[in-house]
């Protein structure tokens, strides 16, 4: 009797075991499917017990990506099952910070809807609408100025969304239209960086003669 119940127990185990290595196989199916916009697979996956809170090495989830390889669809199945917008990988992007840093607009839009935290800041200590503003994603920018996002946030660089714009934009069109866009919304022209620089002094030092001209109407110094 002893013999048939320790049989039984190490029949479980085995199963149990055999269980959990089909689960991350699956796991693994899923972020593949996600990666290359596979929206069939990730539906059936998804339905045979694929996890969207599963990471692989990287701390990646399948929405994450999803995010990466830019695969809207893909991201919006996932959400829909529960992915979680918000869940940062080893680089600490999450599928917001990653959509507002890359201009991803939609997917930015489906983690803005999915309750995306605005307070959540990417490896520079900066919120989403920072990088967004160094990469001159107008669109992307422009949504999250709808949003309570802090337009003055400091990220460890001690720069503002405003003064990464004319420090890392290239003073073009893109940029021009940003700073009238954080200016709109009050962001603060004279707030300077870490060295006591402003915004307006920063687009003076590079040539950046729109841009001085838009933070001088805006009362910049």
């Amino acid at each position: 009797m002893h013999r048939l119940a320790t049989l039984v127990e190490a029949l479980a185990i085995s199963c149990a075991a055999h269980a959990q290595t089909a689960l991350r196989e699956i796991d693994r199916t899923l972020l593949a499917a996600a990666e290359r916009g596979d929206a069939a697979a990730v539906r059936r996956l998804l339905a045979d017990g694929a996890s969207v809170r599963s990471q692989d090495a990287q701390g990646r989830t399948a929405l994450l990506t999803a995010t990466y390889a830019n695969k809207p669809d893909v991201a919006r199945i996932l959400i829909a099952a529960g992915a979680d917008v918000n869940t940062q990988d080893q680089m600490l992007n999450s599928a917001y910070l990653l959509a507002g840093a890359r201009g991803h607009l939609e997917i930015l839009r489906m983690t803005l809807a999915a309750g995306a935290n605005l307070k959540s800041t990417n490896r520079f200590g900066g919120t989403a609408l920072i990088p967004a503003c160094h990469y001159g994603h107008v669109e992307t920018v422009r949504e999250l100025l709808k949003t309570s996002i802090d337009v003055d946030h400091y990220n460890r660089l001690g720069w503002t969304a405003l003064l990464e714009t004319v420090i890392l934009g290239d003073g073009g069109p893109a940029h021009l239209e940003i700073a009238r866009l954080l200016l709109a919304r009050g962001a603060g022209v004279n707030l300077a960086d870490h060295q006591g620089v402003t915004p307006l002094q920063h687009a003076r030092q590079r040539g950046q003669r729109e841009m001085a001209t838009v933070l001088e109407s805006a009362g910049g110094r």
